[in-house]
């Protein structure tokens, strides 16, 4: 997450300053310095944050969690997980799909998944999509 903290944030052209403006505007206050300490993994950060630095920075919470590649080929470590290709982390991490499974399908496990991870007219989209 760091990382793309960073690479996010530099793509924006934002200073830690500047981005550190758009947090606090966003309703939490993280000094620049601490921004600093995020992108060099010297900080964590929670939850509530994670949220707050993906409105700030215009991306949603997924770019921040994952490496910027959805190339199958390539490995995404998810901890409890392990690596799974890169596509099938980001079809995880949107909702879409449970990591166990190798794709989309109307299977019971699939269904069960989406009844739990998505809101009903989202979810309905899922069903009716299959």
């Amino acid at each position: 997450m760091a990382a793309n903290i960073k690479r996010i944030r530099k793509a924006r052209g934002l200073s830690v300053y500047t981005l550190s403006d758009r947090l606090r505007d966003a309703g939490r206050t993280v000094a620049p310095s601490a921004i600093s300490k995020v992108e060099r993994c010297e900080r964590q950060v929670h939850v509530d944050e994670l949220v707050v630095f993906a409105a700030a920075l215009d991306v949603s919470p997924s770019a921040l969690l994952l490496p910027p590649t959805d190339n199958p080929s390539e490995k995404v470590e998810i901890t409890g997980a392990g690596p799974i290709p890169a596509d099938q982390a980001w079809d995880w991490m949107d909702g879409r799909r449970r990591l166990d499974q190798p794709s989309p399908d109307p299977s019971s496990a699939a269904l069960l998944y989406l009844l739990h991870s998505r809101p009903p007219i989202r979810r309905n989209r899922e069903i009716g999509s299959h």
